[in-house]
């Protein structure tokens, strides 16, 4: 991969690009990026530090990798302005519903294929990214692209079936996570603590106990049962939380994600 081109520069797009000139993954004059509004793209260029393009075919000549980053309703216009312009490169995708079978209809034999399922957490390095397993990436250009998105967090890859699920997971799983963290800052502020505080130990204690999840391997009840004393205050609260059916909460709002 000598050159990487950004279709869309949105808030993921902005995040990928900055963070793989930053790592120094590429070098600035290695990155492009076109989006319709010119003024805004340069803005942009000259915070992270790629090169905008006036054009879309001008994106697409100047670059042999390209990232499909812009709204999924977009994409179909945007394939029949390059598809000819496509043959002989690699395309990755991060927009949701485009997976591999779909884009299939679309794209010439020769551009090879990758979908990317990123979350908002991609934006401060600490993402999922996940990689359908069905692609057509070349395997030096499939670990070159693994690479890239390591700098916004862990790479997962899974078999098409799964993608759903994972999907589910990890994209909407953020979202229920701030739930909670305003549930709990709400606690504090009832109780005395200003909100801005409130939501700072919130917050970095869920960081905290996820990384502590994470580097130890340990089973999330094992981690749990380690803060729970006999007859102290966090099975107390945990008996709370058992009683309002909070498992069953979460899992609900899986089910009602995947059966949308």
């Amino acid at each position: 991969m000598k050159t990487l081109g950004f279709i869309g520069m949105g808030n993921m797009a902005g995040a990928i690009a900055s963070g793989i000139i930053q790592k120094g993954l590429m070098k600035k004059d290695e990155v492009f990026a076109y989006a319709p509004h010119y003024d805004k793209l340069v803005k942009n260029a000259e915070k992270i530090g790629f090169t905008a393009c006036k054009e879309l075919k001008e994106l697409v000549a100047k670059t042999d990798t390209l990232i499909m980053a812009c709204k999924p309703y977009q994409i179909e216009d945007v394939l029949s302005e390059i598809k000819e312009d496509l043959k002989g490169k690699a395309l990755i995708s991060i927009a949701a519903g485009w997976n591999y079978d779909k884009y299939q209809a679309y794209l010439d034999e020769s551009t090879r294929f990758q979908f990317i399922m990123p979350n908002t957490p991609s934006m401060v390095g600490e993402g999922v990214l996940l990689f359908e397993e069905k692609n057509s990436l070349l395997d030096e250009e499939h670990e070159e692209v693994k690479n890239l998105f390591k700098a916004l967090g862990i790479v997962i890859e899974l078999p098409v079936h799964l993608m759903g699920i994972g999907g589910a997971l990890t994209g909407c799983g953020p979202a229920f996570i701030d739930l909670i963290i305003e549930a709990l800052g709400d606690a504090g502020v009832k109780y005395g603590v200003p909100r801005k505080q409130a939501y700072e130990m919130v917050s970095q204690m869920i960081l905290g106990s996820a990384k502590l999840q994470l580097e130890t391997g340990e089973h999330p009840g094992v981690l749990k049962d380690n803060v729970c004393s006999p007859a102290g205050t966090t099975i107390c609260g945990v008996d709370a939380l058992e009683h309002a059916g909070v498992r069953a909460a979460f899992i609900d709002a899986i089910d009602a994600v995947m059966n949308k």
